[in-house]
């Protein structure tokens, strides 16, 4: 738990700080050919990393990719998270105020744990609702701006279906979290880069100047490409809901980021939004969860050791190296122990 928590709180640093960034982007890009210039950077450099740690492998390792009836639930959230989404989301901040926009946002968290509560039969407590809340409020406290209003209901309910969509894609995600998350991660960013810039050149856009080319490349890379590959990990050992509100934290980390190098003032707003989130983080930390369980015969791939889960033999020539991955098979198992809705934890709730 410990380790999804980290990756997905650095998911979130790593996307907030994004966020001032790519607003520096946006004096000189429009909004939906710089989405596909942030997603493309995203996918490329994910894929030029595979093509790098492919060399620097062991002859004959491969990634881990999603099995056949897995790549239905890729696609899905591919089309949701990377295709309806994005242009969801520019085509109503067209009619939107930015305030209104980043208040609106926060519905992403909200949806993303109501499927995965509804939907997907993730197990939820107390403690884990009041904590989400307790991130969402922090994240509204934080966008919310004296007077803000909703121009457009039509516009405010495009930003509102994007954030469903992109509730869906983190959902849907968490299916295929199994597989090797660099090959998700460049997938979904060249989808989306691919789908974001063809929309741009049939609205005639001309592309900005290779500087800025360059620069929203490796804003995508960092904040939207590696963000992602830690943000699949944190699905594996965390579920759909949890990592969902930790990542709703990335707000407040791009308004420390502004603090630090736009010179914006700390204001008693930004502190009650860190307390909130704070609060609504040490909420999901102090969770206990614990009933007897039934683990179904199953067989997959990820990295593991042999715990309890995991006692299963070996082809001839392991080295005995820990945590390690290979495709496993599970035998039926029926025991009682703390855990969450991990990747080897994903059993129905009466």
């Amino acid at each position: 738990m410990q380790r999804g928590i980290i990756q997905a709180l650095v998911a979130a640093a790593l996307f907030g700080a994004s966020t001032p960034l790519v607003k520096d982007l946006l004096g000189n890009v429009n909004p939906l050919l710089l989405a596909g210039l942030l997603y493309a950077g995203s996918g490329a450099g994910l894929a030029l990393t595979i093509v790098g740690r492919k060399l620097l492998s062991p002859p004959g390792s491969a990634p881990i990719m999603p099995r056949r009836e897995e790549w239905l639930w890729l696609g899905g959230a591919m089309l949701f998270g990377g295709v309806f989404g994005p242009v969801g989301l520019t085509y109503g901040l067209l009619t939107t105020s930015a305030s209104s926009a980043s208040l609106l946002l926060n519905l992403e968290a909200v949806f993303t744990a109501l499927l995965a509560w509804l939907l997907f039969d993730e197990n939820y407590g107390k403690r884990v609702v009041v904590g989400m809340l307790a991130i969402v409020g922090g994240g509204v406290l934080l966008a919310f701006a004296p007077g803000t209003v909703f121009e457009s209901p039509f516009g405010w309910l495009l930003i509102a279906l994007a954030c469903l969509c992109w509730a869906l894609d983190n959902n849907l995600t968490r299916k295929v979290s199994a597989s090797d998350p660099l090959v998700i991660a460049s997938l979904k960013g060249l989808v989306a880069g691919a789908v974001n810039l063809a929309l741009a050149s049939l609205l005639g856009l001309a592309l900005p100047q290779p500087g800025a080319i360059g620069a929203a490349a490796l804003v995508g890379f960092l904040g939207y490409g590696v963000s992602l590959v830690l943000f699949v990990l944190a699905l594996r050992h965390l579920g759909s809901a949890r990592t969902g509100a930790y990542f709703s934290v990335a707000p407040f980390f791009g308004a420390v980021l502004a603090v630090l190098l736009q010179g914006d003032a700390v204001t008693a707003q930004l502190v009650g939004a860190g307390l909130l989130m704070a609060a609504g983080v040490w909420l999901h930390l102090t969770e206990r969860h614990e009933h007897v369980h039934a683990h179904e015969p199953q067989e997959h791939s990820h990295a593991h050791i042999h715990d309890e889960h995991h006692r299963h033999p070996h082809p001839d020539g392991w080295d005995g190296r820990e945590p390690h991955t290979h495709r496993h098979a599970h035998a039926r198992l029926v025991h009682s122990h703390p855990h969450y809705p991990d990747v080897d934890h994903r059993h129905r709730h009466d």
